[in-house]
């Protein structure tokens, strides 16, 4: 939703106003239209959004503005395919985010109901104060709409005292009749947080103050008047030059990249929520609309007991825990939120975290290079199929003209593993966009890196030191900058060096996040120093490297320094206890070691790499004929092992086998056996 110079809207009656810029209704970027959503009355009967009737209550707002056309700020799309299953959990979190209630169970119905009093219709009366002044009415002028989105309305404002008297600003209007739900109201409040503690980049719309009355909640931000950067790849006849392309990319990745070291992610970057400051050709560029932000921290390092639950209640098998142990996990996000044409894989798989937004840049850097989506359908359900399973084309044009550069920057951004996707920092230093002059942000993916690698063991450091004398020069240029921004001390950086960055660097936004916590947990290194061969050793992600088109070359060559230095004579026991696995596993890693000199093959070197951190028994039940009948015989049949990334992301589906089994099976019972485990492949954990 933009702030200001919405498409389709004139603005006019106070001085200097924006006219809006009107979008081409065969626009090859032209928004997708929204679903309906639950609850929407679609008969045409009912009274217009923008009607001015009378009403028993007196608006708020000066004369000519409409009420607030959105619907509640709920922000789940409707699911488009069919869901995996039906798992009680989730469908009671898809009611709860819809504002339906469950079905209430048979029994009496109980005269008290705890936790709050009932409104009209027997509903419990939801909490509508969020504790902002109450006086926008004397600190601020309101004037004619200006923007328009699925959650609210903005308006032209002139300050009347204080420090903002006589500037003009934006206002955002959400009615608090559509906030009919606790998220809903939890969603606004939140934005308003995120706002107030994000501050001090230069891309970051600026946020003065929250107010509120009896109808609405009103946020004050920085007025925007140069329009959409939709609006302005449609006036360059729907794409950008490379190298003007680089100009909004670059700003787009600085901004993005101060968001995400605060531990807040987006969610629902787009062309049109960022605007430009003014009209002028290199006017800079502002993010905004925060409605669908969220905080992501530091998880416990531990897997969750609620997962076997899960898992048994989705596909009706057991889950038998063989090795649960420690592991580095970060708190992952759940809700399906976002623009379709922009939303990533794993957020319709709903486990993601930081990674999302990159997705989301990369269909926007796809746009501006070409002027059309690299994920496109008829229907919403149609788009999320093609997120989900196609390829962008490189291939008609005007791609045969665009830089190989470029190409390979989408496609590292555009990779549906969102594991191997670059960070904005790492962004910043492809050589598609490499600035020897501009200053590279500090990334906080080397925190996440650096604590793996302090609490690894001796032989995995040994794996890894290998693999970074054979990085590319291309990762050097980050890892430099990186270890730059750490003010080494005669060469080393100790954990105060950490320290001291995150704090130059801390908003309020971080401490909500609890950023910090990552220190606590790279503990082991305050005993010691890195170098910068060392910090190299550290903060490089095998997964990362995967991404690249040389990979096999740099695996090769990591494993003949590894040869040289690191490999050593090691017994499959030994192997299970360097990686805390129990003896079930053992026929697995019997593949990871040489026969000739029971040392790691490179196919074992490769896996080492990525960890292993649990492992599983699935136990299904499958159908077997007997004579005329058919009876459930349940038996062991695979065995999981799911691994964790070297930057400390949620576990995956690494390497199954079939395991000796109680009953022997025909291969109709094996193949379902099969399905069953494809089924478990695409479960997200929830980490």
């Amino acid at each position: 939703m933009g702030l200001c110079c919405s498409k389709n809207v004139a603005v006019s009656g106070a001085d200097n106003e924006p006219t809006a810029a009107h979008q081409s209704k065969h626009s090859p970027v032209a928004p997708v239209p929204p679903s309906p959503r639950p609850g929407d009355d679609h008969s045409g009967k009912h009274t217009p959004a923008n009607s001015f009737s009378a009403s028993p209550c007196p608006s708020p707002l000066p004369a000519g503005i409409a009420p607030s056309p959105a619907r509640t700020p709920g922000r789940k799309f409707r699911w488009p395919l069919p869901p995996p299953s039906p798992a009680k959990p989730i469908m009671e979190a898809i009611r709860r985010r819809q504002g339906r209630e469950a079905k209430p169970k048979d029994g009496p119905i109980p005269e008290e109901h705890q936790g709050g009093e009932e409104g009209e219709g027997g509903e419990r009366a939801l909490d509508k104060s969020f504790g902002y002044g109450k006086n926008i009415g004397a600190k601020f002028e309101l004037g004619k709409m200006v923007g328009r989105g699925h959650f609210g309305h903005t308006c032209w404002a002139k300050g009347k005292k204080g420090e903002l008297k006589g500037q003009p600003v934006a206002v955002k209007i959400i009615a608090k009749a559509k906030m009919t739900t606790a998220i809903a109201i939890e969603d606004v409040r939140r934005e308003v947080k995120i706002l107030k503690a994000l501050a001090g980049h230069k891309n970051l719309v600026r946020f003065y103050d929250a107010f509120e009355d009896a109808h609405n909640v009103y946020i004050v931000m920085e007025l925007c008047e140069g329009g959409e950067l939709l609006d302005r790849i449609l006036s360059r006849g729907g794409r950008y030059t490379e190298e003007d392309a680089k100009t909004i990319v670059v700003q787009i990745l600085s901004v993005v990249s101060f968001c995400h070291l605060q531990g807040v992610v987006h969610r629902d970057l787009k062309p049109e929520n960022f605007l430009f400051k003014t009209r002028d050709e290199d006017a800079p560029l502002k993010v905004i609309d925060f409605g669908l932000s969220d905080f992501t921290r530091p998880g416990n390092g531990h897997f969750p007991v609620s997962t076997h639950h899960t898992l048994a209640s989705i596909y009706d098998v057991q889950l038998q825990i063989v090795s649960c142990h420690e592991v580095d996990t970060h708190q992952r996000l759940n809700d399906i939120v976002g623009s379709a044409y922009y939303v990533a894989p794993e957020v319709l798989h709903r486990s993601y975290s930081l990674e999302a937004d990159m997705w989301s840049i990369g269909v926007i850097t796809y746009i501006l290079l070409c002027g059309s989506r690299p994920f496109w359908a008829r229907t919403e359900s149609g788009i999320f199929r093609s997120v989900l399973r196609a390829d962008p084309n490189f291939d008609d044009s005007p791609w045969p003209s665009v830089s190989s550069e470029a190409k390979d920057f989408l496609k590292r951004l555009l990779n549906k593993d969102h594991r191997k996707r670059m960070t904005a920092a790492q962004a910043l230093t492809h050589p598609w966009l490499r600035d020897e002059n501009r200053d590279v942000p500090l990334d906080i993916l080397i925190y996440k890196l650096v604590k793996s690698y302090v609490r690894s063991s001796p032989l995995k450091r040994a794996a890894l030191k290998a693999l970074s004398k054979a990085i590319t020069e291309d990762e050097l240029f980050y890892l430099r900058a990186q270890f730059r921004l750490l003010d080494p001390k005669q060469g080393y950086v100790s954990l105060d060096n950490f320290k001291t960055a995150l704090m130059r660097n801390a908003t309020d936004a971080m401490k909500e996040s609890r950023v910090h916590d990552f220190i606590k947990l790279m503990e082991p290194l305050s005993h010691k120093k890195l170098d910068f061969e060392e910090f190299c050793v550290a903060a490089i992600s095998t997964y990362q490297l995967e991404a690249h088109e040389g990979w096999e070359n740099i695996a090769s060559t990591a494993f003949e320094y590894f040869e040289n230095e690191g490999n050593r004579v090691i017994t499959v026991e030994e192997l299970a206890q360097e990686m805390n696995l129990l003896p079930t596993c053992y026929q697995l890693l019997n593949d990871w070691i040489r026969t000739s000199d029971r040392k790691l093959s490179f196919l074992g070197y490769t896996k080492f790499l990525h960890g292993v951190t649990l492992l599983a028994v699935l136990v299904v039940v499958v159908m077997e004929k007997v004579g005329e009948m058919e009876v459930e015989v349940e038996v062991q049949v695979v065995v999981v092992v799911l691994a964790v990334p070297v930057s400390g992301d949620k576990p995956h589906l690494f390497e199954s086998k079939n395991i000796k089994n109680s009953k022997n099976l025909k291969n109709q019972e094996t193949l379902e056996s099969k399905k069953t485990l494809g089924k478990l492949e695409a479960v997200e954990l929830g980490l």
